[in-house]
C-alpha cells in the first residue's frame, strides 16, 4: 500500500486575531520579481554574477532549476548569496514551471537560445495561464515551438543555439510578463528585438520598468521612449553583483496590519531608490488611513485603527489586490477596485476567488469584469479557501486580524513566495518575535 498520509488535506491554519496594536520591525525576503530577472540575466551574461539577498521560495527555486537544467551553473546553497556562472545552453532539458508565471514566461525565450529540445510543464492550473501570445511571438522571431492545446502548457522548444530576433507584435494585455520574457533574452538574439504591444493596456507597468532598468544595469541598450514599444539591441550582457530589494508585494499584508490594528510596522533594508512601485503603494495606504515614511530605519507604515474605503485603478499594482481587498472589507466606507481583470489569469481567478470566499464570511462584494465593489459589513469566521494561491492566504490573514475564527485551508501555499509567512505573521500579531 502507498503512503496514506500523502493525499490528506493540510490542517487549516487559524489566522491570529490582534488584541493590541501591532508594533513590529521586520526583515522580509527579497523581491520575487527582481530575483527572477537577475537569475535570467545572469544565466545569459558573459561572466559570473552574484545575487545578494535573493528570495528563496518555490518560484525562484524553480527558475534556478530550469536554468540549471539548460546548462547554467546556479548555486543557491547559500541563502544570502547565490552564484550564477553562465555556460552554453543545451538540451535535452525539462523545466518544471510549477505555478510560476515568471518561469513559464521568462524561460521559453531562453530555451530558444539552447542547442537542443527543452520541454515545459507545471502544476495543473498552470496549463490555464495565458501563454499563447508569447508562443506566437517566439515563432515569429524564428523559434520552433510545439504546443499541446491552444497556446498553453505543456510545450516544447526546439532550440538551435540561436534566435534570429527582429520585430514582433504582441497583445500583452493579459500579463506584462509576456513582454518582459522577450526583452530579458533579447540581447542574445542575433538582431535583438523590437516588441510592439497592440491591444488593451499592458498591466503592471512597474514590472516592465523593472525589466528595462535591470537590462540596462546588465549592459543592454534598451529604448522604451515610444509608448508600447520596446527595442533591445543585440550585444553581450555583463556579469555583475545584484542587490535584491525586499519584496514589496510580500510586505503589503504586514503593512495592512498597521492600518487594521492602529499599529506601526517597519520593513528594514529598504533602498531609497527602488525598482518597485513604492509611490503607488504609499498613495493607496495613505488614502486608506495610513501614514507611510521612508527613513534609515526602513519603510514604515502607521495606522490609526480606522480604515477608509477608496476607489482606485489597480492596473499597475494588481499584486496588491488581495491584501487591499481584505483592508476594504474592514473599512468605514465602500471601495471600488478597477483595472484588474487580468488577475483572473493569475494563480487562480483572483476576482472570483476573493468574491466567493469573502461572501462566504458574510461580506457584501460584487464581482465586476475588471474589478470588485465592496460594501463593508461585519464578517464572521469560517473556512477561507486559497486555491493554492499565496495572495489569497495573505488576504485571509489580514481579515483575520479583526475577525476571529478565519481558518485558512492551505497556508502552505505561501511557500510559493515566502515560506516563513505563517511564522512571521503569528510572531508579529502576538508580539512574540
Amino acid at each position: 500500500m502507498g503512503n496514506l498520509t500523502a493525499t490528506r488535506p493540510p490542517q487549516p491554519w487559524t489566522a491570529p486575531t490582534a488584541s493590541d496594536p501591532v508594533m513590529a520591525t521586520l526583515r522580509l525576503p527579497g523581491s520575487k520579481s527582481m530575483t527572477a530577472r537577475a537569475l535570467v540575466l545572469s544565466a545569459l551574461a558573459a561572466g559570473p554574477s552574484t545575487l545578494a539577498g535573493p528570495l528563496r521560495a518555490r518560484d525562484t527555486e524553480l527558475m534556478a532549476s530550469g536554468l540549471r537544467a539548460m546548462g547554467a551553473h546556479v548555486s543557491i546553497s547559500d541563502d544570502e548569496r547565490w552564484l550564477v556562472r553562465p555556460h552554453p545552453l543545451v538540451g535535452p532539458a525539462h523545466v518544471d514551471v510549477g505555478l510560476a508565471g515568471t518561469v513559464m514566461r521568462f524561460a521559453p525565450p531562453v530555451a530558444g537560445l539552447a542547442d537542443g529540445q527543452v520541454t515545459f510543464d507545471g502544476d495543473p492550473h498552470a496549463r490555464t495561464r495565458p501563454l499563447g501570445p508569447l508562443v506566437g511571438a517566439l515563432r515569429s522571431l524564428g523559434v520552433r515551438i510545439d504546443v499541446a492545446g491552444s497556446g498553453s502548457l505543456p510545450l516544447t522548444v526546439f532550440g538551435v543555439g540561436r534566435v534570429t530576433g527582429g520585430e514582433v507584435v504582441i497583445d500583452a494585455s493579459a500579463s506584462s510578463q509576456l513582454v518582459s520574457g522577450l526583452l530579458l533574452a533579447a540581447p542574445r538574439f542575433d538582431r535583438g528585438v523590437v516588441v510592439r504591444h497592440v491591444g488593451p493596456p499592458v498591466p503592471s507597468a512597474p514590472h516592465l520598468r523593472m525589466t528595462v532598468q535591470m537590462l540596462r544595469a546588465a549592459g543592454a541598450a534598451v529604448d522604451d521612449t515610444t509608448p508600447d514599444v520596446w527595442t533591445v539591441e543585440p550585444g553581450p550582457l555583463t556579469g555583475r553583483g545584484w542587490q535584491i530589494e525586499p519584496d514589496l508585494s510580500g510586505a503589503v499584508p504586514f503593512f495592512a496590519a498597521a492600518l487594521v490594528t492602529g499599529g506601526e510596522v517597519t520593513l528594514q533594508g529598504w533602498p531609497h531608490s527602488s525598482a518597485q512601485p513604492v509611490e503607488q503603494l504609499r498613495s493607496l495606504l495613505q488614502r486608506m488611513g495610513g501614514e507611510v515614511t521612508l527613513s534609515t530605519s526602513g519603510l514604515t507604515v502607521r495606522g490609526t485603527g480606522v480604515v477608509h474605503g477608496l476607489t482606485a485603478d489597480l492596473s499597475d499594482v494588481s499584486e496588491l489586490t488581495p491584501a487591499l481587498t481584505a483592508l476594504a472589507m474592514l473599512a468605514d466606507s465602500p471601495s471600488v477596485f478597477t483595472g484588474i481583470g487580468h488577475i483572473r489569469g493569475h494563480e487562480t481567478d483572483r476576482l472570483t476567488a476573493l468574491a466567493r470566499e469573502f461572501t462566504a464570511l458574510g461580506a457584501d462584494v460584487t464581482e465586476a469584469p475588471d474589478g470588485l465593489e465592496i460594501r463593508p459589513r461585519p464578517l464572521r469566521g469560517g473556512v477561507f479557501r486559497t486555491y493554492q494561491d499565496h495572495r489569497m492566504a495573505h488576504s485571509a490573514a489580514v481579515a483575520g486580524l479583526a475577525v476571529p475564527g478565519i481558518e485558512v485551508d492551505d497556508v502552505g501555499c505561501t511557500s510559493k513566495t515566502m515560506p516563513e509567512f505563517p511564522a512571521l505573521w503569528s510572531a508579529m500579531v502576538t508580539g512574540k518575535s
